[in-house]
């Protein structure tokens, strides 16, 4: 994967961009150290910092092909996973290539179709085409948003990159949060309303959606949405296509010219991938495949059963790398690796995370790096086939607004009485989410059951995986490892869409079609295993660690969390060790010492990108 960036303005001099390039492109380093290239001709610049995966002579960036009278330049982020198939048909179109990365192709299937290339896609991507002649920007981003792109619109031009620190090294484009932005940290965070950049004038272009910039005007449009039609196949018909469908996706993103492995946490989700993976590798005699698990210091003297974490995953691993014969290897987190790394997770995200949830993936994702340049990851599945406990418990359906956002009281209690009164936190919440819901395509006809199952689907595919696909993204890149998500495919997300939750429900058990579909590809075990959510830990030396780092920040009189937190309200959550509120703060996961963290977290977002709060 990598990362780009661009200006594109009308007033400035080419010196002033080539500088500026450079100025912004160093910031997101991390997305692509093996190459730096930039562009600059006219009111245009690009910025390309590559991390080399594919074809490393033929996939330089920016990539620039001239035909008919015009000049293109491509910035891309992205994998391609149908590359030979949309080769081919260029090629019997008449066009030739000097290489074989799916870069090229990219570019040239714009030359041919235009806009209507992002059609001939599978994959995940996020990418930038300038027409020189036209001086004529597209933007575009894949369907599930796997890959980002934020944008900026300026008077006399755009700023674009992959990540919003980008933008914000342009001196026109001060961070400061209004009311939005503030709204959206208190009352959502960390998820965010698709497409919100948070920061003042900062917006992202949303998955399955693209852009352009022409003659000083900016126009986004929607070219991939989900679609409600009946589904009529057999459950027996249904599972095999599910089988189908999931084992052509993992086959298609196994393709690198770098060292490939997988996640396995011992889920079904990660556990399937891995054991597709692993027989391919032995059908094509390519060794044995690397896998990867977390763990934490001394889990197992403090572990906690609870309902979201009934046991622990090394029993299933066993069961799945023994199957296959992986090259296994169980990497242990200490609470140092942790804490050491929730200031970076944030400066990689650009905004408050999830804690150690995100910190132990930065660390993990940093460690898998020494092994392996490429990684598959079970993301999505519950997302699309309703894994969470809110699509199946009557009462997290019931529940108003978002069902991973039932702490709004809590949120309320710990915010500044001011603020509280002067927004409205609860209904804010209420109407992003209606926002949401009224956006979902139904069936015209079918229960009321039916329609509420389409729109949480719809929910959890635009807000809760895009949360985690987010913190996949950052932290993987953090550590210069690209990350593959096949359960992220079209095909597979438009499938299940229309699959009667009765199905999907099957044995009245989370994910029980998938399941089904997976009968035979894993060990019994694995198959029948309650869902686990990604591990956290448990040793209260995490926790004091976090509540000192908190006793710090309430020492400070002018902190600036004070702006929108209330200064005794964080000051008795912390001597409680977070013990006063137990409802998790997002998801499954944030309470205790995580929501502590997570107000850490906040405190030095706007501390260190020095934020105006308006």
């Amino acid at each position: 994967m990598c990362g780009f960036v661009g200006w594109v303005n009308t007033q400035s001099r080419e010196e002033e961009k080539l500088l500026m390039i450079d100025k912004m492109s160093e910031t997101i380093k991390h997305r692509g150290p093996d190459d730096y290239q930039k562009w600059v001709k006219g009111p245009a610049g690009f910025g390309h910092q590559r991390l080399i995966v594919v074809d490393p002579k033929g996939g330089i960036q920016p990539m620039i092909r001239q035909a008919e009278g015009e000049e293109y330049v491509l910035c891309y982020n992205g994998e391609l996973y149908n590359t030979d198939e949309v080769r081919n048909q260029l090629k019997a179109k008449g066009w030739t290539f000097k290489g074989h990365s799916d870069t090229e192709v990219v570019l040239v299937s714009y030359m041919e179709w235009g806009e209507a290339c992002l059609h001939q896609f599978n994959g995940i991507f996020a990418f930038s085409i300038w027409e020189v002649r036209k001086q004529r920007l597209f933007l575009a981003r894949d369907r599930m948003g796997v890959k980002p792109l934020f944008y900026s619109e300026q008077k006399d031009g755009l700023l674009f990159a992959s990540e919003i620190k980008a933008i914000l090294a342009h001196p026109q484009k001060q961070a400061s949060i209004a009311e939005e932005g503030i709204l959206e940290i208190l009352t959502l965070g960390p998820s965010r309303t698709p497409g919100h950049g948070i920061f003042e004038g900062i917006h992202e272009v949303r998955p399955g959606f693209c852009a352009i910039w022409h003659q000083g005007a900016f126009s986004v449009k929607r070219y991939w949405n989900v679609s409600s039609d009946a589904h009529n196949s057999s459950f027996k018909e249904t599972v095999e296509q599910v089988r189908k469908l999931f084992v052509d996706a993992v086959e298609r993103q196994l393709v690198s010219d770098v060292k490939l492995g997988t996640f396995l946490s011992g889920g079904v989700d990660s556990s399937a991938i891995t054991s597709v993976a692993a027989d391919h590798y032995k059908n094509e005699g390519l060794g044995s495949l690397e896998t990867f698990s977390i763990d934490y210091e001394e889990q197992e003297k403090f572990f906690k059963k609870n309902a979201f974490q009934p046991d622990r995953d090394f029993t299933y691993i066993q069961m799945v790398q023994k199957a296959h014969q992986t090259k296994h290897y169980t990497l242990e987190a200490s609470v140092e690796d942790l804490v050491s790394r929730l200031k970076r997770s944030v400066e990689l995200k650009d905004l408050p995370g999830m804690a150690d949830v995100d910190s132990s993936l930065l660390w993990f994702c940093e460690r898998i790096k020494n092994h392996v340049t490429v990684s598959l990851s079970g993301e999505c599945a519950d997302e699309i086939f309703g894994g969470y406990p809110w699509f199946y418990r009557k009462e997290d359906r019931d529940r108003k607004g978002f069902p991973w956002i039932r702490s709004i009281q809590e949120r309320q209690k710990l915010v500044r009485k001011d603020i509280v009164h002067q927004y409205d936190l609860e209904q804010y919440m209420l109407d992003r989410y209606q926002d949401s819901i009224n956006e979902a395509p139904l069936l015209k006809g079918e229960s009321t059951a039916a329609s509420k199952h389409r729109q949480m689907l719809y929910l959890n595919m635009n807000w809760f995986m895009q949360t985690l696909l987010e913190r996949k993204d950052r932290m993987s890149m953090g550590a210069s490892l690209e990350v593959r998500v096949p359960f992220s495919d079209h095909r597979l997300v438009e499938y299940a869409y229309n699959i009667p939750w009765e199905m999907k429900h099957h044995g009245e058990q989370e994910k029980g079609l998938l399941r089904e579909a997976l009968r035979g590809i894993l060990p019994e075990g694995v198959l029948k295993r309650k869902k686990n959510p990604y591990p956290k830990t448990f040793n209260p030396a995490y926790t004091k660690a976090v509540t000192k780092w908190m006793d710090e920040i309430l020492s400070v009189p002018h902190a600036p969390i004070f702006d929108l937190f209330d200064h005794n309200e964080l000051k008795a959550l912390n001597q409680s060790e977070g013990k006063t509120i137990d409802t998790p703060w997002f998801g499954q996961l944030m309470t205790g010492p995580q929501l502590i963290a997570h107000l850490c977290q906040i405190n030095y977002w706007l501390t260190t990108y020095n934020i105006q709060i308006k």
